[in-house]
């Protein structure tokens, strides 16, 4: 892989995770609701999702779901499912944003659960395994070991992608004190919970090839 070749994939990388899209969502709604310590919880569950998907495009699932419809149908399904029952879940979510000055005594919990939701948000596209499938490829020398341009590419991404949310995390839980009144919180929950509903919907009536 050549220095030019490599910019050309970072200058690529940087406008995909730079464009917005469930994980970047989850995270700044993390943010708002439960502080920076949740939002980065859930931006390492969407980073782990995003190696697990590389490892299984490199395995070779992503040429199974471009084969098989029924494959990609089903994780397609569960996928959509999971995004517009997060969405519906979302927008009923009145509470108030918690002060992260006092962490609950359960906070490890609380941890956990958002680097689960953030781990499956990450993981609810299958078209995500198809996309590291066509496009890790492009960069690849195949004069050259497999494994150790796949790491590179791999490594960039995730540090690229964990940038972006974790900026995204400082960010928003530094002007959530702003939004902390009732009527704030309520309406940006109603509007995440949409657009939520609305990437499940969409990813619901996706087609393998589209």
């Amino acid at each position: 892989m050549t220095l030019t070749t490599y910019l050309l994939y970072l200058a690529a990388v940087a406008v995909l995770v730079l464009s917005p899209g469930p994980t970047m969502l989850t995270c700044m709604t993390t943010a708002l609701n439960e502080g920076k310590s949740g939002a980065l919880a859930a931006a390492v569950g969407s980073i782990s999702a995003v190696l697990g998907v590389m490892a299984l495009s490199a395995l070779g699932l992503g040429a199974l779901l471009a084969a098989s419809e029924l494959a990609f149908t089903v994780v397609k399904v569960i996928g959509a499912i999971y995004l517009i029952w997060l969405g519906i879940k979302t927008f009923g979510n009145t509470a108030e944003a918690v002060d992260i000055r006092s962490a609950p005594a359960d906070g490890g919990r609380r941890l956990r659960t958002h680097y689960v939701r953030g781990l499956l948000v990450g993981s609810s596209n299958p078209k995500a395994i198809l996309f590291f499938t066509a496009f890790f490829p492009q960069f690849l020398n195949p004069a050259e070991p497999f494994a150790a341009q796949y790491s590179i590419l791999a490594l960039t991404f995730i540090a690229c992608e964990f940038s972006v949310l974790a900026m995204c995390a400082f960010g928003v839980s530094a002007i959530a004190p702003v939004l902390r009144s009732s009527w704030h919180m309520r309406w940006i929950n109603r509007v995440t919970g949409g657009l939520f509903a609305t990437m499940g919907g969409l990813l619901l009536l996706s087609r393998r090839h589209a």
